[in-house]
C-alpha cells in the first residue's frame, strides 16, 4: 500500500498553491518527492492512504488538564477546550481548531494543538476538491519523548526566512518554534556536549544553521522530515474535521499491515514469521506423510491377512469386504453356522427371556430376528438387553416387534 505524505501550504490553499509531497511504500524510503499543485499530486492507489502535514509555524501548542467526565461528553469536549484555553490565546477561540493529544485523559495534563480553522479546513477542501482526500492530519513536530530521549533541534525553511524548532524541550518535552536570526539568544537552549544529538538542517539552510550555531550539521531534507512526522500517532482532524470511524479504522489497520509487511524495524518480527510459517508448514507436511505411512502400512497387513488365509484371491478391491464374503462361503461350505444365523439368536432370545414370556409370531430374514406378540416393560427390556450384551447380541423394540440381532464388534 503506497502513503502520500504532503505538506500543507502556509498561505491561502488556492489553486496555484503548490504541495511538497513524497510517495513512499514502506513509510520510511520515498519512491518519490517534488512539489505540485493539488490537481497533480499522484495517487496512491485505491488501499492507498493520504497524509496531511501541518507546518510547524501553523500550529501553538498549549498544555491543560481537562476536567473530570470531559472526555465522556464528546459533543461539549470542544467547548470545554475554549473554556479552558480562552485567557491563553490571542485570537477568538471560535475562529480556532483545537485537536487533542492521542489517550488523553480527564485530570491528567494533555497537549492541545492549536491552528487557524479557515486555512485548515480550506487546504483539506481544496484536496478533497482535487481527488486526494486527508485521511490523516498531523503535525510536522509534536511534544513529547523524541527518539533519541534528548532535546532535538531542527533548522528548516530559506536562508532568508530560517526556523529552529526544538523537540523534546525541556521537562514537559514541548515544542518551540524560534527565528534562527536570534542564534545568539538560543545559546543556553542548545548545550553541547558528546551525546547531544546532532543539529539536524535542511540542504538550503544547513550552511547559515553551522555559522550562527557555530556546530556542526547534518543533512535532514523536508521529504524525510515529512515521512517522520506520518509515522506518528497524531490525528490532527478532530471535532467538526473529523473522518468517519469506519473508514479511519480501516485506514489504520492498513497502515498498521503496509508498516508490518515493508517497515524495516519489523524486518526481524517479518523473518521469525515466515520461518514460523515454514516449521508449520514442514511439521503438518511430515505428519501428514507419516499418517499415510501408517494407513499404507495398515491397508497392506489387511491384504496380506486376506490373500493368505484366502489363496484363491488373486485381486484385492475391497479386503473387509471380500474376507466377509469368504468366511459367509466357508461356513455354508462346512455347515457352521454364525452369529447372525437363525439358531444362535433364538437360543440367545429364549434364555434371556422372562419367564412365562412366548412370542405370537417369529420372523427371521437378512440376520435379524423379530418375535412378535411380547410386551415387555422398560426394566425387562433393559435386563433382556444387558443378557443379550453379555452374550454379543442386541434387542430393541422396532414396530411393535422386539429386534434381535447379533452386534457388530470391531
Amino acid at each position: 500500500m503506497s502513503t502520500l505524505v504532503l505538506t500543507l501550504p502556509p498561505g491561502s490553499p488556492g489553486p496555484a498553491a503548490e504541495y511538497s509531497y513524497t510517495l513512499t511504500a514502506d513509510g520510511h524510503t520515498a519512491t518519490r518527492h517534488a512539489s505540485t499543485t493539488a490537481a497533480l499530486l499522484p495517487d496512491p492507489g485505491r488501499t492507498g492512504e493520504v497524509v496531511a502535514v501541518v507546518p510547524a509555524q501553523a500550529l501553538s501548542w498549549q498544555r491543560v488538564t481537562l476536567p473530570p467526565g470531559a472526555a465522556a461528553q464528546a459533543g461539549r469536549l470542544r467547548s470545554v477546550l475554549e473554556g479552558l484555553l480562552e485567557e491563553h490565546l490571542l485570537d477568538d477561540p471560535a475562529q480556532l481548531h483545537f485537536a487533542l493529544q492521542p489517550g488523553a485523559e480527564p485530570g491528567a495534563p494533555v497537549w492541545v494543538a492549536v491552528c487557524d480553522r479557515a486555512w485548515l479546513q480550506g487546504a483539506l477542501q481544496a484536496l478533497e476538491a482535487a481527488g486526494r482526500p486527508a485521511d490523516r492530519v498531523v503535525p510536522e513536530f509534536a511534544p513529547g519523548p523524541t527518539a533519541s530521549g534528548q532535546q532535538e533541534c531542527d533548522v528548516l525553511g530559506a536562508p532568508e526566512d530560517a526556523h529552529l524548532v526544538l523537540t523534546g524541550h525541556g521537562q514537559q518535552q514541548a515544542v518551540t518554534v524560534l527565528p534562527l536570526a536570534a542564534a545568539g539568544a538560543l545559546a543556553a537552549l542548545l548545550p553541547a556536549s558528546e551525546d547531544t544529538p546532532p543539529v539536524r538542517a535542511e540542504p538550503a539552510v544547513a550552511q547559515l544553521a553551522e555559522r550562527l550555531l557555530n556546530r556542526p550539521v547534518v543533512l535532514h531534507t523536508a521529504s524525510q522530515r515529512a515521512l517522520a512526522a506520518a509515522r506518528g500517532d497524531w490525528d490532527l482532524a478532530q471535532f467538526d474535521l473529523a473522518s468517519s470511524g469506519g473508514k479511519r479504522a480501516l485506514r489504520k489497520l492498513g497502515g498498521g499491515a503496509n508498516a508490518f509487511l515493508r517497515a524495516p524495524q519489523w524486518r526481524a518480527a517479518r523473518w521469525a514469521l515466515g520461518l514460523a510459517v515454514a516449521v508449520q508448514v514442514i511439521g503438518l507436511n511430515l505428519w501428514a506423510w507419516q499418517d499415510r505411512q501408517a494407513l499404507a502400512a495398515k491397508q497392506a497387513g489387511v491384504r496380506n491377512t486376506l490373500t493368505q488365509t484366502f489363496p484363491r484371491i488373486q485381486a484385492v478391491v475391497d479386503a473387509p469386504v471380500q474376507m466377509e464374503r469368504e468366511l459367509v462361503q466357508l461356513r455354508q461350505e462346512t455347515g457352521s453356522v454364525s452369529r447372525r444365523d437363525l439358531e444362535p439368536l433364538m437360543a440367545a432370545a429364549g434364555a434371556a427371556l422372562p419367564a412365562a414370556r412366548t412370542p405370537a409370531q417369529i420372523e427371521y430374514a437378512n440376520g435379524e430376528l423379530r418375535l412378535r406378540g411380547l410386551e415387555l416393560s422398560p426394566d425387562e427390556l433393559t435386563a433382556l438387553n444387558e443378557q443379550l450384551t453379555a452374550q454379543g447380541f442386541v434387542a430393541r423394540m422396532q414396530d411393535g416387534a422386539m429386534l434381535v440381532q447379533a452386534e457388530d464388534r470391531p
